[in-house]
């Protein structure tokens, strides 16, 4: 698939919006921003709510593609999550097909299959096609997220490609992440083999980096042609010194979702 020239990037404001921003113009986008919030800086991006049909629909007009991160990442109440990342995700795709847009990249997460057990010392990587067991509302409606996208590829031909990302941040941060983490460079360079490829019809992949303790199988990631350069395990020693080993024993740390699964953080708003 020639490399789309222009994206709609929703959520553009968030941590992992702000990432992409800076680094998928390099591969030859031109980026056009959607947020609820201004994006300073930006005086053209469209603010407005994924609830907002006609604003996602002016958004959309005359883009090649759509990166999908806008939406709550951390655990809700379900009225919120329904409202932002279910219904929200529906009205995107919606307006997608009204406007012929032919390939998303829809942002899914671990937390989608949460409460799938982590591997432990010798056992196999989690394949991408394991039961989904959320773990949160929110990792509910990634679930949700990419059954929508297996129903409009099979009805109306609109491929994407589900992401179902670790912790995307400059560094990891905890031992777990260690198994979970994505260089923002790694993430912007899944999300151009994601735009790129020819083919998908609806295909999920993990996100992260090529990381020596990694918990899963990136074999649908690099079919895409995704490349991973970076590897969390430079960062192993300081963290495990400051926070030891994960305890088979306690239950956040039993399950691939982590705290999610047991005390899950809360979306501020």
């Amino acid at each position: 698939m020639t490399a789309p020239r222009t994206v709609l990037l929703t959520g553009a404001a968030g941590g992992l919006g702000t990432l992409m921003r800076e680094l998928l113009p390099s591969y030859g986008y031109r980026l056009r921003l959607f947020d609820r919030l201004p994006i300073e800086g930006e005086p053209d991006a469209i603010v407005a709510d994924l609830a907002d049909r006609e604003a996602l629909r002016k958004a959309v007009h005359g883009v090649d593609a759509v990166i999908h991160l806008a939406g709550i990442s951390l655990e809700s109440t379900f009225e919120k999550i329904l409202q932002a990342n279910i219904e929200g995700t529906y009205n995107l795709y919606e307006a997608a097909r009204e406007e012929g847009v032919r390939r998303i990249v829809f942002a899914s997460s671990n937390h989608a299959v949460g409460f799938t057990p982590r591997p432990r010392d010798g056992s196999a990587a989690i394949p991408v096609n394991t039961p989904r067991r959320p773990d949160t509302f929110y990792g509910l409606s990634k679930g949700f997220g990419e059954d929508l996208a297996s129903l409009y590829w099979d009805l109306h031909g609109m491929e994407t490609v589900s992401v179902r990302i670790g912790s995307c941040f400059p560094r990891p941060t905890s031992v777990r992440m260690l198994s979970i983490w994505m260089s923002p460079g790694d993430c912007a360079r899944l999300l151009h083999a994601a735009l790129t490829a020819e083919n998908v019809g609806h295909t999920v992949v993990y996100g992260s980096s090529a990381n020596t303790r990694l918990w899963w199988d990136l074999s649908s990631a690099r079919a895409l042609g995704y490349e991973p350069q970076d590897d969390s395990e430079e960062y192993a020693a300081e963290l495990i010194a400051a926070q030891g080993e994960l305890d088979p024993e306690n239950p956040e740390h039993a399950h691939l979702g982590g705290a999610f699964c047991t005390d899950p953080p809360a979306w501020p708003y």
